[in-house]
């Protein structure tokens, strides 16, 4: 007689289904798969029809177009089918999904996403693949789970090894950088070209920055923002945004990735700047962060350290070395391969002509002379620009604020529900206008006359005679004085003392601003300048 045999099966039976409700899981790899193709669609179609089949009624379906594989909770359409789960804790539910490669494209989370709906009592059904709780089932599971792994990273390597070729040709294959668009071009591909809004504003903006007529990251922000590039309301918002632009090589022509090992290197796309302007961008970017240099282990027993340097270019330290009667302070470059290693310099002479070398660092009178009334013309005219700005927010306002009006009177006398939501619109369209006129205006009748005098004044003292300001600081004051003078360390040299051949830094700005705008200064009342200066601006 033939053993009667009976088949075990680890599938759901139909009773099981009974009670529960049905979700349906949807997920496309890219967003541009979502808006241009069906692939959500077809996939939830399919789903609801499954749910059908076993008579579970379809609930809500929730739809991801997150890309990768890693923590599925990174996924915002499955935080949220998990956050409904646990919101209808008295429910019971079955979890539809096309693929198993849509569940989880990594092994490890594959299993911890399949924990997760375990703990919750959710039955699980892939319509490529049937679930099977026994030992063999799970190997199998882990096998396709990590074949999908595989193969995502597969594709990842591929595209980055495509995007690093694109780049080494010298093209960006990223998205867009803001003031270019990408097109499609004959001969190159996909190329990035300049748009109106670069060639019009952003161009302007950085040229404009390179020759200092904005010279602050604000002031450019500023710029960028009036001009429509950005849609804010104050332009402190996007100073991080203005940075990352300014220091940009690819608006002069370059491409670089450094995380990829690309060198910058020159690019086919058209530049909105020349190398030239954009190594002046730089230079000013430099300047402005001069101050942040301050080294953290400052001593007043050795108040020069960090700020001086050996002719080999290497920084020099100090200590304290024991002699006969006591201790004495010593500076010397760290440089093994400099003849001047190890070599002790007393400390009394290093600090004596570092003192000396910086009472001989300040303005010329010819400069003082002419730089009052030189920014003092400036100031009128950034004033009237602001008045001028405030007079055309305060009419907007008005505008808006009248026709907000008239649209409410409207809204209360229309006849219908139809009319009536138009006008609606018109208002909220209106409050926005009208918020961003206010965002515009200062509504401040602040006399900024008394903090500009007092901040030039302060500042006029300070370069006239920098010494004078420098030792009645403490050490942290006095280094980040320095490198508010100076674009880098004093170069100290045993046999000639500091190389100061070149003008420090801020008084250099201050000369060269002076010597731009001096033919424009009215010298009526003013002592005549030197022979020296007037053939100086002659020659302007």
């Amino acid at each position: 007689m033939p053993k009667e045999t009976t088949e075990v099966s680890t599938l759901p039976r139909q009773e099981e289904f009974t009670g529960r409700e049905g979700l349906v899981y949807a997920r496309v790899s890219s967003k541009k798969q979502e808006l241009e193709g069906s692939g959500l669609d077809s996939q939830e179609a399919r789903c609801v029809q499954d749910l059908r089949s076993i008579h579970v009624p379809h609930i809500k379906s929730f739809r991801d177009s997150y890309s990768g594989g890693g923590d599925f909770m990174k996924r915002p359409a499955m935080r949220e089918l998990l956050s409904y789960i646990d919101a209808n804790p008295h429910k019971q539910f079955v979890v539809v999904f096309d693929d198993l490669k849509r569940f989880a494209r990594d092994a490890m989370f594959h299993f911890q996403l399949r924990t997760e709906f375990k703990k919750r009592d959710v039955i699980l059904r892939c319509l490529n693949y049937k679930f099977d709780e026994s030992e063999e089932g799970e190997f199998v599971e882990l096998i396709i789970a990590g074949h999908a792994e595989l193969e995502r990273k597969q594709n990842r390597r591929q595209v980055i090894q495509k995007m690093k070729a694109r780049l080494e040709q010298g093209y960006w294959p990223f998205a867009r950088k803001r003031g270019y668009n990408m097109v499609r071009d004959p001969m190159h591909g996909k190329i990035a070209s300049p748009s109106q809004e670069g060639r019009e504003v952003l161009k302007p903006a950085l040229e404009a920055f390179a020759r200092g007529d904005l010279p602050r990251r604000i002031d450019f922000s500023r710029y960028l923002l009036e001009h429509g590039f950005w849609n804010g309301k104050v332009p402190e918002k996007y100073l991080d945004q203005s940075k990352v632009i300014l220091s940009d090589p690819f608006y002069a022509g370059f491409v670089e990735y450094e995380p990829w090992g690309v060198k910058r290197h020159r690019g086919w796309h058209e530049a909105l700047i020349s190398p030239a302007t954009f190594e002046k961008i730089q230079r000013r970017m430099k300047r402005t962060s001069a101050t942040k240099r301050v080294r953290k282990d400052l001593s007043e027993d050795f108040p020069v350290r960090g700020l001086i340097k050996c002719t080999c270019g290497v920084h020099m330290t100090a200590s304290w070395s024991k002699g006969r009667n006591g201790r004495y302070g010593y500076y010397f470059c760290i440089n093994r391969d400099c003849p001047e290693y190890r070599k002790s310099i007393p400390a009394d002479t290093i600090e004596g002509k570092f003192k000396k070398a910086f009472k001989q660092t300040k303005l010329t009178p010819e400069v003082s002379k002419v730089m009052l009334p030189i920014f003092d013309r400036v100031w009128k005219s950034e004033l009237a620009e602001m008045t001028n700005r405030e007079n055309i927010a305060a009419r907007d306002i008005k505008e808006v604020e009248d026709e907000i009006r008239e649209l409410t009177t409207l809204a209360r006398r229309a006849k219908n529900d139809i009319t009536r939501g138009v006008y609606e619109k018109q208002i909220e369209e209106a409050a926005y206008r009208l918020e961003q006129a206010q965002g515009l205006s200062t509504g401040s009748n602040t006399d900024f006359s008394v903090p500009y005098r007092t901040a030039l004044g302060k500042a006029t003292t300070l370069l006239k005679n920098p010494y004078a300001v420098w030792k009645d600081m403490g050490i942290e004051e006095q280094h980040g004085l320095f490198f508010f003078i100076f674009d880098e360390k004093l170069t100290y040299d045993p046999k000639s003392g500091y190389r100061t051949a070149e003008t420090p830094t801020a008084i250099r700005l201050f000369e060269e601003f002076s010597e731009e705008n001096s033919d424009n200064v009215d010298r009526t009342g003013f002592e005549p300048a030197t022979p020296s200066l007037q053939m100086r601006c002659s020659t302007n």
